[in-house]
């Protein structure tokens, strides 16, 4: 059997698949003369074998070959060039199939009439240019996804960095301050005044190392074991619980283990956001975060029994929290009544 002349893939190669031989060639030269590369193929057989070596930019099928016709001859075509952009070419009376055939992702369809080898050009010509506005619409999207990964990846490590500082730098120098002060106490014995005036000093360091610890630990809150998400969830209520404005209470029916570190510090920072969403904005007196192991996915819900999502809240941090999600591939669903509080949920499969 005679088959295509293979061509390379590039911005002008054409697959043209028709059984009707005249119609073939005359296609073939129309688009030739228009300075595209073009492959032909007679059969559906042809064309999978045509397909098997080559990807070319733009596919002209016909819609009924003696081997192969309609959505299945498409669908077959298809899972030998999945990622090839096609036009059907279909004959009067087939208007329906193609109609069909467009949902299968065709880009247009032509009829075979006298007209055709007329305007072949200029629709090719404008598929392509269809094709490669998609291509470059796509490429911004992911160059926009991944800056937006970088975003958060750099405020994540500057976060670690600070917190770091905090603990390091400033934790540390405050407790040896107040190791001086104890030390001082001692020296003063005789001075009733000063040992009084140290020990509020020294009452003073402690809360702010107790402070530096807080804000150290809320900047660096996970470590890389699998139960960090569960001990950090806890932590956060705990935190939450010590600034004596809100309660938090804490639920994990049984342990909810997360491999990756990744998965698990964006749980976090979810819940993290939700509780500060409900302290500050909801003015909650109560929030609940939950984390448990249900068929198949891990469920992660932070409720409250605050005034409800106002609409200034529907910003940045619930933004985040959408595309924290999405990272994951997790679902984040939100759920608000005024003046019956919010609850926020975020499910993740558990292929983690």
């Amino acid at each position: 059997m005679k088959y295509p002349v293979p061509v390379a893939a590039n911005a002008s190669s054409i697959l043209v698949v028709d059984d009707d031989e005249g119609m073939l060639i005359l296609m073939a030269e129309a688009l030739r003369a228009e300075g595209f590369e073009v492959a032909t193929a007679s059969s559906a057989r042809e064309a999978r074998a045509w397909l098997k070596g080559n990807t070319p930019a733009l596919m002209l099928l016909d819609l009924k070959l003696a081997d192969s016709e309609g959505s299945a001859h498409i669908t077959n075509l298809q899972q030998e060039s999945a990622s090839a952009p096609f036009i059907v070419v279909t004959g009067q009376g087939d208007e329906k199939i193609a109609v069909d055939v467009m949902k299968q992702g065709a880009l247009d369809y032509v009829m075979k009439n006298t007209a055709l080898i007329d305007l072949l050009p200029s629709v090719v010509t404008h598929a392509l240019s269809s094709v490669a506005q998609q291509k470059a619409l796509a490429a911004a999207r992911d160059e926009q996804e991944r800056l937006e990964r970088e975003v958060l990846a750099v405020g994540e490590r500057e976060r670690h960095a600070i917190g770091a500082d905090l603990h390091d730098g400033l934790g540390q120098q405050l407790t040896a301050i107040e190791l001086m002060i104890a030390g001082l106490k001692s020296d003063a014995a005789d001075n009733p005044a000063l040992t009084h005036g140290l020990d509020s000093v020294g009452k003073m360091l402690r809360d702010a190392i107790a402070q530096t610890r807080f804000l150290s630990r809320g900047l660096v809150p996970l470590g890389n074991d699998p139960d960090a998400l569960q001990i950090g969830l806890a932590e956060l209520a705990e935190r939450i619980n010590g600034l004596r404005v809100t309660r938090c209470e804490f639920e994990c029916p049984k342990p909810a283990l997360v491999e990756n570190a990744f998965v698990a510090g964006h749980l976090y920072r979810i819940a993290q956001e939700a509780a500060n969403n409900a302290i500050k904005h909801a003015h909650a007196q109560t929030i609940t975060i939950r984390v448990e192991t249900v068929p198949g996915e891990l469920l992660l819900t932070v409720s409250d029994d605050g005034s409800g999502l106002a609409r200034k809240q529907g910003g940045l941090g619930l933004g985040v929290m959408l595309y924290r999600a999405k990272l994951m591939g997790a679902d984040l669903k939100i759920v608000s009544k005024k003046g019956a509080g919010v609850k926020i949920s975020c499910r993740v499969p558990l292929k983690l």
